[in-house]
């Protein structure tokens, strides 16, 4: 019989990394089951619920219900799902949990799901992103010179050391933390953070257990593998390589128990081949056209405003030296003059849905589903019509995003540090033909950094490009409003990433 892994996901919030270990499947069944997952937000947690449940409905009825299906295509208020299904429910409640991690209520709840996994599965796993900015006195006081320091007080290092805490305790086959970027350089009472992390990991055990065998992910010649680190930038894993249509770089640490780190040595997996383009990912997305955020909102309204500053625009740029810009704006006038997206929201599948073999495609696509959810433009004012043009344009003769000094004059904001260099980026485009950069939650906020490649929607991405550029599948729904929605795509691990990642575990470990 093959193994199965408990997954304890410590900070899951919609349930990317957790996804990845999920969705696995080897030989006919899932090595990884999550046995309790842990957020603490509201909307990411009910995300992670409803997820929860449909993994297990379907586990146990071979698709999903048919209630969720006309829900997710708007078709329905959200119903309650005890009554679809009241143990695939209970079942969801009792795995996500809407804790507060480094509180005596959270320690409890996770303890006692930790007995269980370990006698319920052959063993665990632990897989989360503690944030690393509360990271500070790990495993022990550094401060015990402080006069009157309490280190339990210190609200810096709770997130880092429950994380700790739960690895201690749990002792699982291996864990997988993921980070930012910055926890590489980030410094607490004058030494890194990283420095700090990586000591109390890999003194964990001694002196009355198996020890942790720090590795890092590393991919050459389209083989991943799970190397010695010599230095902290070896922990950065770059999403593009394997196959996700984003340059997401995180620090992902990957550790292995000493009694079963020797396997781990020869391992290797292929990665997802070739490289991914926004347009792989969005490409067959409905077009959907903006809306006017303050005044009037209608389709002849916005057409008029593109129109009008594309024609503009190709004046401002008709020269000898520019006349592929002009050109470029002068169609898009003309072009949305004879047609145009006319719809600010489309729940219709795109054609040949679900039939592609492509492998991206086949994880994106659900061919179960009757409809595209969460694909639904936000407003702009109408000044920031003119710049989302002109960037998309721009990027698409120019071959990359346009930089503020890039912009003519007559589209610069009411920003005195415009031309200074301190909005260098303040709008960026997003190239159909290269891999999108990195989907934070910012895109919660106005989405300047996220405009769409196609300059005749001239908009920013909705939640559900957002969730494809993240290679959320289709079916995966996130609740919450729709700000909540995009902070929760945003601050999510890949679950196409992840689950590579649970591939090339699963083959270290075997």
């Amino acid at each position: 019989m093959p193994s199965t892994f408990g997954i304890v996901d410590l900070f899951a919030g919609p349930g990317g990394l957790g996804e990845g270990f999920a969705s696995l499947v080897r030989d006919g069944t899932t090595p990884f089951r999550i046995g309790i997952s842990v957020e603490k937000e509201a909307s990411a947690h009910q995300t992670l619920t409803l997820r929860a449940f449909l993994r297990e409905y379907r586990a146990l009825n071979g698709a999903l219900p048919r209630q969720f299906i006309d829900f997710h295509a708007g078709d329905l208020p959200e119903p309650d799902w005890s009554e679809i299904d009241e143990a695939a429910w209970q079942h969801a409640v009792e795995e996500a949990r809407a804790l507060e991690l480094g509180t005596e209520a959270a320690a409890t709840t996770i303890d006692a799901a930790i007995e269980t996994l370990k006698n319920k599965y052959d063993d665990t796993i632990l897989i989360g992103g503690p944030p690393c900015q509360a990271y500070s006195l790990v495993g022990r006081a550094r401060s015990r010179g402080k006069v009157g320091y309490v280190p339990e007080e210190d609200e810096r290092h709770y997130l880092f050391r429950e994380y700790i805490r739960v690895l201690d305790k749990l002792r699982p086959a291996a864990f997988v933390m993921e980070n930012v970027k910055g926890m590489l350089s980030s410094t607490v009472e004058s030494r890194l953070v990283f420095e700090m992390l990586m000591e109390d990991l890999s003194s964990l055990g001694t002196g009355h257990g198996h020890q942790y065998e720090l590795r890092a992910i590393r991919v050459e010649d389209g083989q991943a593998r799970l190397q010695d680190a010599t230095r902290p930038s070896d922990f950065i894993v770059r999403a593009e390589e394997f196959g996700v249509p984003q340059r997401r770089h995180r620090v992902i640490i990957i550790g292995i128990r000493s009694d079963l780190a020797s396997k781990a040595a020869a391992a290797s997996i292929a990665v997802s081949r070739p490289a991914r383009r926004v347009t792989d990912a969005i490409g067959t997305m409905p077009s959907l056209r903006s809306g006017i955020s303050r005044g009037k909102d209608s389709t002849a309204d916005w057409k008029r405003e593109v129109i009008d500053a594309a024609k503009l625009l190709a004046r401002i740029h008709r020269s000898k030296e520019r006349e592929q810009l002009c050109e470029a704006f002068s169609s898009v006038a003309r072009r949305i003059e004879g047609e145009g997206p006319d719809s600010r929201q489309e729940t219709r599948l795109p054609e040949s849905y679900g039939s592609s073999n492509d492998e991206l495609m086949a994880w994106l696509e659900r061919p179960e589903l009757g409809a595209i959810a969460q694909h639904e433009t936000r407003g702009h004012m109408a000044s920031d019509l003119g710049r989302y043009l002109f960037a998309s344009v721009f990027g698409s003769v120019r071959g990359y995003s346009p930089k503020a000094t890039d912009f003519p004059f007559a589209l610069s904001p009411d920003h005195r540090n415009w031309h200074s260099g301190v909005f260098n980026d303040r709008f960026r485009v997003q190239l159909a033909g290269q891999a999108a950069t990195t989907v934070t939650s910012h895109i919660s906020k106005d989405g300047h950094y996220f405009i769409h490649p196609d300059p005749m929607q001239c908009r920013s991405l909705t939640v559900r490009e957002a969730a494809r550029l993240q290679t959320f599948p289709d079916d995966y729904l996130f609740l919450g409003n729709r700000t909540q929605q995009y902070v929760q795509v945003g601050n999510a691990v890949p679950p196409f990433l992840a689950r590579q990642i649970a591939t090339l575990l699963l083959v270290s470990l075997e």
